[in-house]
């Protein structure tokens, strides 16, 4: 069977099984297409509550699934690929942030989207890439503990000078792995280019990017700016999608090394077998851990208007 036959398959099959598909702009592109809606993690979640279909198939990875369990508990949320975790998102536990709670009572726990839905259960407030600097600043509490990633909340400090943010050693393992050195290569390479950085990046690297943003922050610079080539330093399948997006432009991969294990391990095979009902993970969440997550997501809401 081939790409285009598999494609076909599933649409009728989700057409059949009521099932919304929601793809991360990382997966793969022949998933993509296939998708009802595509994004980061946190509009994925927003566009599963919205629409009325009565099954959800998440094709990213774990956390990613559990928030859309938390904004929509009536439905069916289905994990594509079981084995599809998050390395960020597994370093810090609903333990470990207790003691670290003890020893700064009066900092604001402001949890990156990228944690565990157990982990959101003892935090104040949800941020994604694209909302923390907004939301930190609108936060009264001048104290703040800012979890997981050290890198995202070392751009979120020098964007709130006025708060006092507390940062633990975390964050993404895949973004962190790029270096200066790397970077400026790839300046020199291709001097014409503009080069646009996720904030999980190491602040030594988002130094010298000309744009800092989130994955749809990123593919929204690149396709409105007046430019013609950028350096796209987030995982390589951005680079990919906005080549598809904007055939006039021309996008470099910053690193190679910006690729993760966890987003690619969701096939076209895999959402099909799910579909079926022969693969995938209902993700099953109880009342207490639903209810008390959705506190510091609705908190984000709050903030972010």
């Amino acid at each position: 069977m081939n790409v285009s036959d598999l494609q076909r398959k599933i649409l009728e099959l989700k057409k059949q099984n009521d099932v919304c598909i929601l793809a991360h702009s990382y997966v793969a592109r022949e998933i993509c297409e296939i998708a009802d809606y595509t994004g980061d993690s946190y509009k994925l979640s927003v566009d599963a509550s919205k629409a009325g279909n009565k099954n959800i198939l998440m094709c990213g990875v774990r956390f990613m699934a559990e928030t859309c369990k938390i904004l929509s508990p009536d439905k069916k949320v289905y994990l594509a690929q079981p084995i599809a975790g998050c390395a960020m998102a597994d370093q810090m536990d609903k333990q470990l942030i207790s003691q670290v709670k003890e020893k700064y009572p009066n900092h604001t726990v402001v949890a990156y989207i990228n944690t565990t839905a157990d982990l959101k259960t003892i935090c104040d407030v949800c941020v994604t890439s694209s909302s923390a600097v907004k939301i930190v600043n609108n936060i009264e509490n001048k104290d703040i503990l800012f979890i997981p990633d050290c890198n995202l909340g070392s751009y979120v400090a020098k964007q709130c000078p006025d708060k006092n943010i507390k940062l633990l050693n975390g964050g993404c393992p895949i973004h962190a792995c790029v270096n200066p050195g790397e970077v400026k290569a790839m300046q020199e390479k291709y001097p014409e280019a503009e080069l646009l950085v996720h904030p999980e990046c190491v602040p030594e690297v988002c130094a010298l990017a000309d744009y800092i943003g989130s994955t749809s922050g990123i593919m929204d610079y690149a396709v409105k700016s007046d430019k013609k080539e950028f350096i796209i330093g987030t995982e390589i399948s951005i680079a990919e999608h906005l080549q598809y997006m904007c055939p006039d432009k021309t996008f470099h991969i910053l690193s190679l090394k910006l690729i993760c294990p966890n987003m690619k391990a969701t096939t076209l095979v895999d959402v099909y077998n799910c579909l079926c009902g022969n693969g995938g993970e209902e993700i099953l969440l109880d009342e207490k851990t639903i209810t008390d997550a959705r506190k510091c997501i609705d908190e984000m809401i709050r903030l972010g208007e």
